[in-house]
Order: C-alpha cells, then sequence, then structure tokens
C-alpha cells in the first residue's frame, strides 16, 4: 500500500497514470469516501504521515474516476522536486504540455486547463507546501471544470480544499482467540501478500495468523512499516519477527514521546533496515540521496564509488539495497533504473549530513551529470541520438539539480551545461526552463569567453523557437560580437544559421539565403556536420519559397547525404520534409508523400511535437491539391489540436503558412462549409494514435461510438454519456458517483434526457438506448 508498491517502468501511461505492479489491498470505504468527496469538492488533500498509502489511494480514486474526466487525469510527483520555484514547470512537463510559447509556466498552464474538465493529482506536497497551494488556488480559479487531489502531510490551506486524513489499515480485533481466528483484517491481507513474494509458500495459518496479527498491531497497520518488516522473512521465522519487533519499540517507548506514534514506528523501522545494512549498505544509501529521481546503475557508479566503495562493488551493494526494499527496482524500455522512495530518500540524506560527506558527494554527483551533458551533446548528431534524447528525458530531474548546484557555485559552469542541453530542452518540451536557466546564468556572469558566447546563441535559438523574435535578435547581436572577438567559428555559424531564420520569419528571404550560406561555410570551417545540415535544411526551404527549385532540392540531398553518413535521423527528418515541400510544390506528389511519412515517424518516435505537425501539414497540403478533400478536411482538424496544444502553427517556420491558409481556402470551397466543418471535427476528434495513423495511411481504430452518436443525437455527449448509465439499471445516486459529480446535477440531466426524447420514464430510456446501440453495432449496455 506504499509508493513502493506502484512504481513502473515509464511511469505514466496513455492513461495519465502509473499502472499497479502489486495488488491494490483493501480501501474500500477510503476509495469511495474520496470519490464522494471529489463529486462535490474543488480539492481533495489526503493527508497523513509518511508510509500511510496516500499516493496509493490517490491513484486508485483517480484511476477510478478518470472516465469522468474527459479533458484527462495526470500525475504531478513533487518528490522529485528541490525547487518550489520550478513547480510551474514541472506541472507543464507532468502535464505533457507540449507548448513553444514564450508565456510564463503559469500562464501556459492556466490557458490548457481552462476549458477542460480534468483530475490534477498533486503528490507530496509537503516541502513545497506554500508553491503547491498558490499554485492550486490559481489553477482553480482560472479553470472552472478542473478537480486536483493532492496529497500532503498536512492540508495545504487552500479555500475550497477539503481535507481527508488517510487512516492505517484496519487492524484485527485484540480478542481474537488461537483457536478462533478473527477475519483477515486489511493488515493481515497486505502482509500476507507481501511475505508471498519473499517467500513463495508462505501462507496464513490458524497456526501463525495470531502472531502475524500482533505484528501487524504492534506496526500500527502502518503500510510502509508492514512492507519493511516483512523483508526480515527472508531471515527470520513470524515469531522471530514479533520478538525483535517487542525489543525495538520497547526501547524506543523509553525515549520522547514528542513525537506522534507512527511517526516513531516508521522512524524506528527505517532505522532497523539500516541497522541491517552492511557498513557499504549503509555508505551507499547515503550517497545514493543526493540523486533526485531515479538512477541507473551508471551514475552510482560515477557518483558512489570512492570512501569505503570500489566502484565494482557498487552492482553487489544495489542488489543488496533492493533486496532490502531500500532501493526499488524500474524497468524501463532503455534499461534498468532505481529509485529510493521519499521517506527512505531523506533518511539517507541525514545520515549523508552527518556523515560531512554531503559536499564531496554533491560535487561528484555536479560533475557527473556536467560531463553526461557534454558527452550527449557530442553523441547526439549520430545513430545513439534516439536512445540518447531518452535517457536525458529520464534524467531530467537529476539534470535540473544538478544545474542548481552548478549555479550555486559559478554560474558559468550552469549556463555551460544548460547550452549542452540544448536539443533537450527542444525535444523535451522544456523550452522555458531551457531559456530561464540560461537567461539567469549570464544574467549572473559578465566578461568575455566562449561559454557565453554558446549561452547567448542558445538562448536566442530558445527564443526563436517560442515565437519570441525581438528577444532573439538581441541574443544572437550579443553572441556574434563575442564570436567576433574570440574567433568562435561554430558560434559565428549558428548565429548566421538563426539569424537567418529571424530573417526568413519576417519575409527577407533574400537575405536568409546569404546568412544560411554564410552559416554552411562556418560550419565546413569548424568541422560542425550538424550545424551544416541545419544550414543547409534551411536554405534549401529558403530557395524553394523563391522558386529556385534546383537549388532548394540540391541543398536537401546534401543535407540527407551528410545525416546518412553519420546515421542521423532527427536532423533528417526536417531535412527530408523540406525535400518533400519543394517535390509537393514541382507535382511529385508521390514521392513528397513518401518523404513526408516517412519523417512524421521520426518526429513521433522523438516525441518532436512541432516536427509531427510541420510533417501533417505537407500531407495535408498535398491532399488538398490532388483534390482528395475530405483527407485534407481531416488533417486540418487533425493540425488545429496540434497546433492548439503548441500554441502557435507552424511555430518556427511561419513562412509557410500561406501554404496552409491556401490548403484550408480550397478545401473550405470544395467542400462548402458544413462538409467541411464536419471533416475538420472529425479530424479534431481523433485520438492521438488515430492521428498518427490517419496521417500515415495505416489502418486505424474507428473514432470512439460515443462521437458518431453525438451527430444524430438530440443529446449533449455528457447526457448520453448519463443516459447510457440510466440504461444500465443505475440509480441517480449511483451515477453520481461513478462520474464524480452532485447528485443534483445527475437529477437535472436525467429531466433534460426525458424531455428531449420526449420520454415520460426511464424505462423508455433503456429501449431507446438499446436502438441507438443497434443502429450503430454496438452492444447494448448491460447491468451492472
Amino acid at each position: 500500500m506504499t509508493t513502493a508498491t506502484l512504481r513502473t517502468s515509464a511511469q505514466t501511461y496513455a492513461s495519465g497514470l502509473p499502472a499497479e505492479v502489486t495488488s491494490f489491498i483493501g480501501r474500500r470505504h477510503e476509495v469511495a469516501a474520496v470519490k464522494r468527496l471529489l463529486a462535490d469538492a474543488r480539492m481533495v488533500t489526503l493527508t497523513g504521515p509518511g508510509g500511510v498509502g496516500k499516493t496509493r489511494l490517490a491513484l486508485r480514486v483517480a484511476t477510478d474516476v478518470r472516465r469522468a474526466f474527459p479533458g484527462g487525469v495526470r500525475l504531478v510527483e513533487l518528490a522529485e522536486l528541490d525547487n518550489p520555484a520550478l513547480l510551474p514547470q514541472a506541472m507543464v512537463a507532468a502535464l505533457k504540455i507540449q507548448s513553444h510559447s514564450a508565456q510564463p509556466p503559469i500562464e501556459v498552464l492556466t490557458e490548457h486547463l481552462r476549458e477542460q474538465r480534468a483530475l490534477v493529482v498533486l503528490d507530496n506536497c509537503e516541502h513545497v507546501l506554500d508553491e503547491s497551494a498558490m499554485m492550486a488556488q490559481t489553477l482553480l480559479r482560472s479553470a472552472p471544470e478542473l478537480r486536483i487531489l493532492a496529497t500532503s502531510r498536512q492540508p495545504l490551506g487552500v479555500a475550497c480544499e477539503q481535507a481527508f486524513p488517510v487512516p492505517t489499515l484496519p487492524l484485527p480485533s485484540s480478542e481474537s482467540q488461537l483457536d478462533t481466528p478473527s477475519p483477515m483484517s486489511d493488515a493481515v491481507r497486505l502482509f500476507a501478500e507481501r511475505a508471498t513474494a519473499v517467500l513463495p509458500d508462505f501462507a496464513v495459518t490458524s497456526e501463525n495468523q495470531d502472531t502475524i496479527e500482533q505484528i501487524c498491531r504492534r506496526l500500527d497497520g502502518l503500510p510502509l512499516g508492514i512492507e519493511l518488516a516483512v523483508v526480515r522473512l527472508r531471515v527470520l521465522s513470524i515469531r522471530q519477527l514479533l520478538d525483535r519487533l517487542d525489543d525495538l519499540f520497547g526501547l524506543l517507548s523509553a525515549g520522547s514521546h514528542a513525537t506522534a506514534p507512527r511517526h516513531r514506528t516508521l522512524r524506528a523501522l527505517i532505522d532497523w533496515s539500516y541497522g541491517l545494512c552492511t557498513e557499504q549498505e549503509r555508505l551507499l544509501w547515503g550517497s545514493l540521496s543526493v540523486f533526485t529521481g531515479s538512477l541507473d546503475l551508471e551514475a552510482a557508479e560515477a557518483v558512489c564509488a570512492g570512501e569505503g566503495i570500489a566502484r565494482d562493488e557498487i552492482i553487489d551493494l544495489v542488489i543488496g539495497l533492493v533486496e532490502k526494499s531500500v532501493l526499488i527496482r524500474e524497468d524501463h524500455p532503455y534499461g534498468v533504473r532505481y529509485r529510493l522512495l521519499d521517506t527512505i530518500r531523506q533518511y539517507g540524506r541525514e545520515r549523508l549530513v552527518a556523515s560531512g560527506r554531503e559536499r564531496e558527494l554533491k560535487r561528484r554527483y555536479r560533475d557527473y551529470y556536467q560531463q553526461l551533458s557534454r558527452e550527449a551533446r557530442a553523441q547526439l548528431f549520430g545513430p545513439a541520438q534516439a536512445k540518447l534524447l531518452t535517457r536525458l528525458r529520464a534524467e531530467h530531474p537529476n539534470l535540473r539539480t544538478a544545474l542548481e548546484y552548478c549555479h550555486a557555485e559559478h554560474a558559468g559552469l550552469c549556463i555551460d551545461m544548460a547550452s549542452d542541453l540544448l536539443d533537450h530542452w527542444i525535444t523535451s518540451s522544456h523550452l522555458g526552463e531551457g531559456r530561464d536557466w540560461l537567461e539567469q546564468g549570464l544574467a549572473d556572469t559578465a566578461g568575455r569567453s566562449e561559454v557565453r558566447a554558446r549561452a547567448f546563441c542558445a538562448c536566442g535559438w530558445l527564443a526563436i523557437i517560442q515565437g519570441d523574435q525581438a528577444s532573439a535578435i538581441g541574443l544572437l547581436a550579443k553572441s556574434r560580437a563575442l564570436g567576433e572577438q574570440l574567433g568562435l567559428e561554430p558560434v559565428l555559424g549558428y548565429v548566421a544559421l538563426y539569424s537567418g531564420m529571424v530573417a526568413m520569419h519576417d519575409g527577407d528571404t533574400a537575405s536568409a539565403i546569404s546568412l544560411f550560406e554564410e552559416a554552411v561555410t562556418h560550419h565546413r570551417a569548424g568541422g560542425d556536420p550538424e550545424g551544416e545540415v541545419q544550414a543547409l535544411t534551411w536554405l534549401s526551404l529558403a530557395h524553394s519559397l523563391l522558386g529556385g527549385s534546383e537549388r532548394a532540392v540540391a541543398a536537401a540531398e546534401e543535407s540527407i547525404a551528410i545525416c546518412d553518413a553519420h546515421g542521423e535521423s532527427w536532423h533528417r527528418a526536417y531535412s527530408m520534409t523540406a525535400l518533400g515541400i519543394e517535390l509537393w510544390r514541382q507535382g511529385e506528389t508521390r514521392r513528397a508523400t513518401a518523404l513526408a511519412q516517412e519523417s512524421l515517424r521520426v518526429f513521433h518516435a522523438l516525441d518532436d511535437a512541432v516536427g509531427v505537425g510541420l510533417a501533417i501539414e505537407v500531407l495535408a497540403w498535398i491532399a488538398g491539391s490532388q483534390g482528395e478533400y475530405a483527407r485534407a478536411g481531416e488533417l486540418l482538424g487533425i493540425l488545429r489540436t496540434i497546433w492548439d496544444a503548441i500554441g502557435a502553427p507552424l511555430l518556427g517556420f511561419g513562412h509557410l503558412i500561406p501554404y496552409h491558409d491556401e490548403c484550408e481556402l480550397r478545401t473550405r470551397r470544395a467542400l462548402r462549409e458544413q462538409a467541411f466543418q464536419t471533416a475538420v471535427k472529425q479530424g479534431a476528434r481523433r485520438s492521438h494514435d488515430q492521428m498518427l495513423a490517419y496521417a500515415l495511411m495505416e489502418e486505424a481504430p474507428p473514432c470512439s461510438r460515443s462521437g458518431e452518436q453525438g451527430q444524430y443525437s438530440p443529446l449533449t455527449p455528457r447526457e448520453m454519456e448519463i443516459a447510457q448509465l440510466i440504461a444500465r439499471g443505475m440509480r441517480n445516486k449511483e451515477i453520481a458517483a461513478a462520474l464524480v459529480i452532485a447528485q443534483r446535477t445527475v437529477e437535472g440531466h436525467a429531466e433534460h434526457i426525458l424531455s428531449k426524447l420526449g420520454f415520460t420514464s426511464r424505462t423508455q430510456v433503456v429501449g431507446w438506448i438499446a436502438e441507438q446501440a443497434r443502429l450503430t453495432g454496438e452492444e447494448p449496455p448491460g447491468g451492472e
């Protein structure tokens, strides 16, 4: 019942929530109570001590009610956040908002959530309590349909907040006798299930049940306490485990009573776990506490080796800590990672501070992630690109903490590392955070250096992507001045490249071509194939815009050839898109389609939202020019969804907007207004996977039946949903609980349903829903 049992390989799935990796024990009454609170309150906070199961309960409730939130359910894990000022950026990332605008993150959040009926789970708020409260209040005020479910060791103090103290698991009656064992309580059930994972043949019997019940009572029914204790069954019998707990808590009770019993229980159990570790395992536990979020074995070896631990001993020590439930193992598609629970990490940090080793570990941690960022930048233009970008995403909490350490020591270290992470900021949708690190570091440094020249240039590129051309011009001018003074060919190449993009945005294509050619020259002189490829791609786009077809094709093909020689795919996809645009202009639609679709697959794999939108734009233009107007309309609908999420159409490629406008005008005229709007809505209604499959002209799951019914039914989508639940025989109270809305709201909808359909009884609704199901080929809803 603890957070230890819910970590997964990818952490979040399409539903926005982690999958449960062990069964959920008990909590039936608590789940029902929290769901009732959510039906009426805008914000519910689950409170209680560490280890009581707040996170697990919150995620179970969120999973149960997610159908009631068409805007989505998202988990925001705050335990990984050491800097409260970064809370808005952390939420933008957790909600997977693909915003590339220069708006402050709080404005991005409010705009994204304003019209959505969504549920946000804020987990572990206690260490950023004030910031979490302000954030929740701001979002709830601006998004009337938003609900927030928070977990914290204390309430946040928001006006509309309903606090729900999470109790420990129900304990067996203390009056049970050996000859008449009591029914198995939730605490005993949890003990039994986790014990089976340790000892596959373990079972609760009439002989051991009383001892197990005494253990659970001794642990106050605290889920994390039970899980930590059960691990001892690898070496202890049930009776020995109880005896040792009696000794442990007997000593504990002789101490101060100022601390709440459950806090003392948990602290004592972690003390016990610490005591059972070898000296080297204890050293590693403390060392690992410097990490934020998860880590892999390579990071543990690089940061934690030394001072009593040899590098080749780390793997065995990690295995030992996993077996003792100190470290949690996570299977990711790209490798195994490990995580300390927040409570365990805090304990380890206390031990690390007390040992006097914290400063040295922080230095090694900072140096490791600086080096990782530097090596990733050097290898990103090549076959390891996708793997490296994926790893950087997983390491983002650690990268953020390392940047904080860098900035605290010297801002120059911060901007150097932040510049190395330029591609990470772009592909992971952390544009605003990356720009913040660069601007903050530049403001705190002075003088002429290559590091500052690179940082001004990187910051200028991020400003361009965000549509902030005015800031970009000033930043690039400072970078150019430093580059010329210090003779920095690579910096001058990128300044020319990005300045050409600004010229393209301003409509000065001739100047842009000159700048792109200058960039190619600098990058060739500096031996930078990545910069050369980008400059050639933009040179192709610029020549295409001016009608220089032969030069456009030549530049794009040269760029693709360089990428092929280095095994690179991301920049190659942009080069193929540029080539596809020019081939489409020449009427070679078959080849243009193949290039755009191949690019789309790459952009999707790298989660590059701008690239996905750009490739689908080309496919829409091709469909419109070939007279496939229904397909063009649907693709335009898909694009509305994509560009609305990002914040602006064709961000960074504004010179292509006339092609979009021409396609939309031609499609609208061909289909007429009503059919055009139908096609656009059909495209916008598709899920992400359906959008991708449709654009690639692959088989895709059909759009939801509820969406199709909405075209023919007099009922709104919400009324249709309630009508279907009525057809299942559910009463208003049950429907309200299922949809997490007030019962009076359900009653109002039910009256509207009867009125719109001209019915006088709910029985008639059952027949009507069955007829709708027959017409659409669906199974009619059955009873619960």
